[in-house]
């Protein structure tokens, strides 16, 4: 009976194995039906490059590159056993020239090329070898206009190979780059462990970074650390969800929803076709609603906490979702989320503030009021919308961004500045919702848009009625007074020319018929996106441009007389 943990080897005959982390016995072939995790606890053992694409690769699609490129001892290195000798070591154990298995597969019948690094050559260190062998996969994908997947499992650069190892981090980066600069997706799944010059480099530089549970990740390893800062580290460091939380990666998958994850991402950044939903009858109005309300009660039901929240529109309007999570800087802020969907046959990037209908989920998204974190995620997802030719939909429901001391330090006025920036220059059609509040720049962050809707019970403004009640009147207690002064309703801001169209709502609002609601919006969206994807990236910012330049240009802006409501 083997009893040591340890990675699962090709070819290796095992009948039982001990788990490393919950310590229960695993008969061999129950633990291979489960994907070598352990049913007990859920530990993922370490798995060989051959495994790892059975687990993921179309049956039979797997064809490896030429492992014909042997390494060499450049350096002449010896420790305390030559390097040559460790390497045939290596081989011998592997089967394999170097730490590497790289070719083209495919995954629910979608071609890509792929690279996956061995721990149990070297600890799946990067030498010159590793290094060109990611490297003509980046070719190859390049070449071919194919996704890329690198699954990396590694303690970084290869200490025998010297400053040659290291040049490599250089070039898978400026591979990475060129794939980048392409449109061509990459997709990395990080396993335990991956450090140093391979997290460095190429293993986090992926448009979509995921990451097994439990994996160890990091730049530095935790024995490095401890000896350098003589500190213990905290619980759960530098594991996959410390990353997830902390907002360096996207997702944390488990082994057996890998596969299906991989296919909806290649489904999504694949070929769209440009075929939107069908529009229902009513679900756009252009001329102001007639309402019995008083501003103040609109306020009030804009702020209900049962209206639908994004996470529930997302689940609603589109046919499939993919959360992404993370700045790749600082955290994860749940106050404001986004992924890919597919909206009829065409993909989109979606943005939205997220709040919550109890206070647990209110408390979760900082009640809708996204930190600097969040403004630097929808950064990001803009960016990768315009790097791939994918829409923006955004949905628009917070009180403002959040007005913390932590905000201000960590750049609150430049992550909203650079947001408003970035939407301005997005080369693909950008269509914003108002589906609740509306609250000052930490709205417009997501509202720079080719068209804005809005709710019929949502409104829009420069500052609260709150707010602009304290600030002119010394007090809170003249709110009706400044929400009717501020003109921030629907059919006021149409009148304006703020927002370009009215979604209706049900008689006694949203959250009475979530559903209904969420289909209409569904409605408006198709109806409002399809004239957008007619037009060129140039198109599309200069009618920005011009839609923004017109506000406060006399020669452009109504003028609304507030008694009659009529423009002139």
């Amino acid at each position: 009976m083997t009893t040591t943990p340890g990675p699962i080897r090709a070819g290796q005959d095992v009948q039982w194995r001990r788990c490393a982390s919950c310590g229960a016995y695993i008969y061999g072939k129950r633990l291979d039906r489960n994907r070598k995790v352990c049913p007990e606890c859920q530990f993922h053992f370490r798995i060989p490059p051959d495994v790892r694409i059975a687990q993921l690769a179309d049956a039979g699609s797997f064809e490896a590159f030429p492992d014909d490129y042997a390494p060499r001892d450049l350096l002449g290195f010896r420790d305390s056993k030559p390097y040559p000798d460790r390497l045939r070591d290596a081989q011998s154990r592997t089967g394999r020239q170097d730490a590497v298995l790289a070719g083209r597969m495919s995954v629910r019948g979608r071609q890509l090329v792929v690279a996956v690094l061995d721990f149990t050559f070297m600890g799946g260190s990067m030498g010159t070898v590793v290094g060109e062998t990611v490297t003509a996969a980046a070719r190859t994908a390049l070449a071919e206009r194919l996704p890329l997947l690198l699954v990396a499992a590694s303690g970084g650069a290869r200490m025998q190979e010297g400053a040659l190892s290291l040049m490599q981090m250089a070039k898978t980066s400026q591979w990475i780059a060129a794939l980048r600069e392409a449109r061509v997706p990459v997709i990395n799944l990080n396993t335990d462990p991956t450090f140093g010059g391979v997290s460095a480099s190429f293993a986090m530089l992926g448009d979509v970074v995921l990451a097994e549970p439990g994996s160890l990740l990091g730049f530095a390893g935790p024995q490095v650390i401890r000896n350098t800062i003589r500190q213990e580290l905290p619980a759960g460091f530098q594991s996959a969800e410390f990353l997830l939380e902390h907002g360096m990666i996207d997702a944390v998958v488990p082994r057996e929803s890998q596969r299906e994850q991989l296919a909806r991402l290649l489904a999504l950044l694949g070929p769209s076709v440009p075929e939107l939903p069908e529009e229902a009858g009513d679900s756009v109005r252009t001329h102001p609603v007639p309402t019995t309300r008083t501003t103040r009660e609109t306020v009030a039901l804009a702020r209900d906490i049962q209206r639908p929240t994004t996470l529930e529109y997302i689940g609603y309007v589109f046919d499939d979702f993919v959360a992404l999570h993370g700045d790749r800087a600082f955290g994860d802020d749940e106050a404001l989320v986004g992924g890919i969907a597919r909206f009829g046959g065409q993909s989109v990037v979606v943005l939205g503030h997220q709040k919550g209908h109890d206070t647990a989920e209110l408390v979760r998204s900082n009640f809708g009021m996204p930190n600097p974190e969040g403004y630097r995620k929808a950064l990001r997802l803009m960016r990768f919308a315009d790097r791939f030719g994918l829409p923006v939909i955004a949905f628009i429901d917070t009180p403002g961004a959040f007005p913390g001391i932590g905000a201000e330090e960590r750049g609150q006025s430049v992550a909203i500045a650079e947001c408003i920036l970035e939407l301005s220059r997005l080369r693909v059609p950008v269509v914003s919702v108002v589906t609740g509040e509306g609250g000052s720049g930490g709205a417009l962050a997501l509202g720079v848009a080719d068209s804005v809707l809005i709710l019929e019970n949502a409104y829009y403004s420069v500052i609260s009625p709150e707010g602009c009640s304290t600030i002119l009147f010394g007090t809170a207690e003249h709110a009706d007074r400044a929400a009717d002064a501020l003109r921030l309703t629907a059919s006021e801001l149409l009148r304006l020319g703020v927002v370009d169209g009215i979604v209706p709502e049900p008689p006694d609002g949203a959250h009475t018929a979530p559903h209904t609601t969420a289909l209409t919006v569904r409605s408006a969206l198709a109806r409002t996106l399809a004239p957008l994807l007619d037009l060129s990236g140039e198109q599309l910012v200069d009618a920005r441009r011009r839609r923004y330049d017109r506000f406060g240009d006399p020669r452009l802006q109504p003028v609304v007389d507030w008694e009659t409501h009529d423009e002139h």
